[in-house]
């Protein structure tokens, strides 16, 4: 009898034993499982590098990084070719770390109102000039950019030689770019292989008063032609009246073309005819 009843408690500590061993590899395989589901996350636009306040947003600042579902910061961007567009030419309100959201809230965007008013420094100005495939460098010129602004022109006067009857000249230096076009963006590519959208013909300048004046006369005189600047360039000095003056002297074509330098006009050769009216003497013409 006391042999049943010590097997009988035998049986019931294996199955409890059995049991609790059991539960236990049923919730470690429920975590394994939780901890094998992959989260959820989005895309979403991130600054690539740190952005001043007053910047504008160029393709280069833009970065992807993915984030959590419930993560995803109210106004922030998802990476899609859509949000990227809208932001290439916004202008940063205040700083943003590198790696950290670009929220709506901390960009004015293209088209907003204030948004030409925010991005002119105090007393600039806003100046917009046409521009075509070649003179707009390709449809490469970015809202931020800095360039400088060629004229060139020729002249239709006879008497000027050949060599100098077509001459480049710096017009502007260094002047800030802050819209291209209607949409403030060119160049774009679009995720789906699809044409892009056709270059800007109008590209606006930040510009002094003086600067602006100067603009309105060279579109008179013949086509504006845009350089971009490197952005490692060294920032400009203040020149001289003199200094100025040398560094915007004219390039003349026969600089460009030596072959142009040797089909100067040469002087006319007046050929003299005498005519002899008998004995009252002669009279000389000139042809």
């Amino acid at each position: 009898m006391v042999i049943r009843i010590a097997l009988f408690l035998l049986l019931v500590v294996a199955l409890i034993t059995v049991s609790v061993f059991g539960l236990s590899i049923l919730n470690q395989s429920k975590h394994q499982d939780v901890a094998a589901a992959p989260q959820q996350t989005e895309q979403v636009l991130v600054a690539s590098g740190l952005l001043s306040a007053g910047a504008l947003l160029q393709p280069g600042d833009l970065s992807s990084a993915s984030v959590p579902v419930d993560q995803v910061p109210d106004g922030a961007n998802l990476d899609t070719p859509a949000n990227r567009s809208d932001l290439i030419g916004s202008m940063i309100r205040s700083p943003i770390s590198p790696g950290a959201p670009i929220l709506n809230s901390a960009v004015i965007h293209p088209g907003d109102h204030g948004f030409l008013a925010a991005v002119l420094a105090p007393g600039m100005r806003a100046t917009t000039v046409g521009v075509d495939a070649v003179s707009g460098a390709a449809g490469l010129i970015w809202p931020g950019d800095h360039v400088d602004v060629l004229l060139t022109q020729t002249l239709d006067d006879p008497s000027v030689p050949l060599g100098q009857r077509i001459a480049a000249e710096l017009v502007l230096r260094d002047c800030r770019v802050i819209a291209t076009g209607q949409q403030l963006v060119q160049g774009t590519i679009t995720a789906d292989g699809k044409a892009p959208p056709p270059a800007a013909t109008t590209v606006t300048l930040e510009v002094t008063p003086e600067e602006a004046e100067r603009v309105a006369v060279a579109t008179r005189l013949g086509p504006l032609s845009l350089v971009v600047i490197s952005s490692e360039s060294a920032p400009v000095t203040a020149q001289t009246p003199a200094e100025e003056a040398a560094a915007n002297q004219p390039v003349w074509a026969d600089e460009v073309s030596p072959a142009l330098s040797n089909l100067h006009a040469a002087p006319s050769v007046a050929a003299i005819v005498h005519v002899f009216q008998g004995s009252d003497g002669s009279q000389d013409y000139k042809f």
